[in-house]
């Protein structure tokens, strides 16, 4: 089997695990996927916190790398249509894939064990530190600042709706503005 389908295997079997595996876990526990947050709605309280956490997010993200030299990252990407679709297919893809897993699944066990706060840093560590295995720069570990938010999202609404919609909006904009090089 060559390199790349393994590679592409491996990923298929992690992201089924990542997403499937909560729902399977609240099965075995006997417990509510409500209390994990995998009951996905959207109020608009949580309409509106997504669209006020956008917009403090990515525009001022967005004046940054406009400036920021295409050496480091910066500027318009101009990918192909199908680069497009496929970065956008995997963008949405894995947005609903790691909020299930970390933020509904991982956060809601470390926030029971640690409390509030130190539960969400300790999911947000290790849902940054995932980023770094298909780009081992230090650069994806800033994933840590958007996860903190995606983290307030889902605790304040207590679904992962609202952390979805913002992590697949973040990643659409990723793929024309990008401040990771190599990415």
């Amino acid at each position: 089997m060559s390199g790349y389908i393994l590679a592409n295997l491996i990923g298929l079997i992690a992201a089924a695990f990542m997403l499937y595996f909560p729902y399977t876990w609240c099965r075995w526990k006997n417990e509510k996927e409500e209390d994990y947050g995998l009951k996905w709605f959207l109020t608009k309280k949580a309409k509106t916190e997504v669209i006020i956490s956008l917009a403090f997010t990515l525009i001022p993200l967005t004046i940054i790398v406009m400036y920021m030299p295409r050496s480091w990252g910066g500027g318009i990407k101009t990918p192909s249509f199908w680069d497009t679709l496929n970065i956008l297919g995997g963008g949405v893809a894995a947005a609903f894939i790691e909020e299930t897993f970390f933020r509904g699944w991982l956060q809601t066990l470390t926030v029971r064990k640690f409390g509030v706060y130190t539960g969400i840093v300790i999911s947000t560590m290790l849902f940054a530190s995932i980023h770094l295995i298909a780009n081992p720069s230090p650069f994806r570990l800033a994933t840590f600042f958007p996860g903190l938010v995606m983290a307030a999202l889902k605790q304040r609404n207590g679904s992962v709706m609202p952390s979805i919609i913002y992590h697949a909006v973040c990643n659409v904009w990723a793929v024309w503005f990008s401040p990771l090089p190599g990415v």
